[in-house]
């Protein structure tokens, strides 16, 4: 059974573990090691018991191990704890590519300690310690990636620590894990940022471009505006199976650009978007997913004192939390529109619901 455990980063990930714990298994004993500024936030907070001034200090004495770091420290980090292991404690991580930390656990990890590859998927549009939240994990598929051999004592051990923070254990082979992630992930990511950098290079010619971008535009490229920092290492973990997936968008796009071509044959290209309508109905709508898009409700209101605070006071009042807000459009003297992001469709349409039975015009994007 597992007491104490150790999370080295206390960030949004290695955070919201720490609070989903709390919550849910009070009994646990979580030890941080991060840097000194973040360690003293967590330990204000209560999001961790101990704080560790130094790696092996932190993994001494505890059942399991979670490298909640960056894919390019993992390396270091493995290498770093590697001799101060407690025997029969084993090791999580929470990456995003899960073949090479596997690979690099095997060589540098000891024989006797168990290295079992971890993915939530999930993430919060904020970063560090202020993004930790004690329901990050609700209702989202947490993928673990055990070994063929080695894993039997300490996977049910893990499952455990995982369901203790309401996410769903999904088990997968970690090469496959690192082709489906490339192409529901990592490809979408690089698509968003290259569709905005095309538009981007037509707004000087075309000033009307942005304005015009404003509805399903900015919808579908809302995750290129994750920074490179946090994708360069991702990218180049996963460099094979991202490769392999950009082929296989490079060579849709060539057909269809040829069937476009061929007027007045364009009727040939239904087929393609039938099928993407019945494919994307199949897509599971009860997990929070790895891109976790917000739900939008737009509210329009008069150009008068006090119509914000009438808005917010409105979901306040009734436990709805405000993810993003943004004012579209106003004219001095009429009014305008306000975009508000909420965490998923129910939170929306509770907060349609409770503007409007305030008067206000209110509804949600589709």
């Amino acid at each position: 059974m597992v007491e104490r455990v150790a999370i080295i980063g206390i960030g949004v990930i290695g955070g919201s573990l720490a609070l989903a714990w709390k919550e849910r298994l009070p009994g646990l004993h979580v030890t941080g090691y991060d840097r000194p500024d973040v360690l003293k936030q967590a330990i204000q907070r209560g999001v961790i018991q101990h704080a560790s001034a130094s790696l092996s200090e932190a993994v001494r004495d505890v059942d399991a191990v979670f490298l909640a770091v960056p894919l390019d420290v993992m390396a270091p980090v493995m290498r770093s704890i590697a001799p101060h292991l407690k025997r029969n404690a084993f090791v999580t991580d929470v990456g995003s590519v899960k073949q090479p930390i596997i690979d690099e656990a095997n060589r540098l990890l000891p024989e006797s300690t168990c290295f079992i590859g971890g993915h939530p998927m999930t993430g919060s549009e904020q970063s560090g310690l202020a993004g930790a939240d004690a329901f990050l994990f609700e209702n989202t598929l947490y993928i673990l990636c055990p070994n063929d051999t080695g894993d039997t004592e300490h996977y049910p051990a893990l499952t455990d620590l995982v369901e203790g923070t309401g996410a769903r254990v999904f088990t997968l082979n970690a090469r496959q894990h690192d082709h489906i992630v490339a192409r529901v992930s990592h490809l979408p990511q690089l698509l968003a940022t290259a569709l905005v950098n095309i538009v981007a290079d037509q707004k000087d010619m075309n000033p009307a471009t942005l304005q015009l971008a404003a509805g399903g535009f900015r919808d579908m490229t809302r995750i290129a505006s994750s920074p490179f920092g946090m994708w360069s290492a991702v990218l180049a973990a996963n460099r094979t199976d991202v490769n392999l997936a950009l082929d296989s968008i490079i060579n849709l796009l060539r057909s269809i650009q040829e069937q476009l071509r061929k007027e007045p044959n364009i009727q040939d290209m239904a087929p393609l978007f039938a099928k993407a309508r019945a494919v994307r109905e199949e897509i599971p709508r009860d997990f929070k997913g790895f891109l976790r898009p917000l739900s939008d409700v737009f509210v329009y209101a008069k150009d008068q004192p006090g119509v914000l605070a009438h808005i917010t006071g409105t979901l306040f009042s009734q436990g709805i939390s405000i993810k993003d807000i943004e004012l579209l459009k106003i004219r001095e003297g009429t009014g305008g529109a306000f975009r508000i992001s909420l965490e998923d469709d129910q939170t929306a349409d509770a907060a349609v619901l409770a503007l409007k039975a305030q008067g206000c015009r209110a509804h949600r994007l589709h």
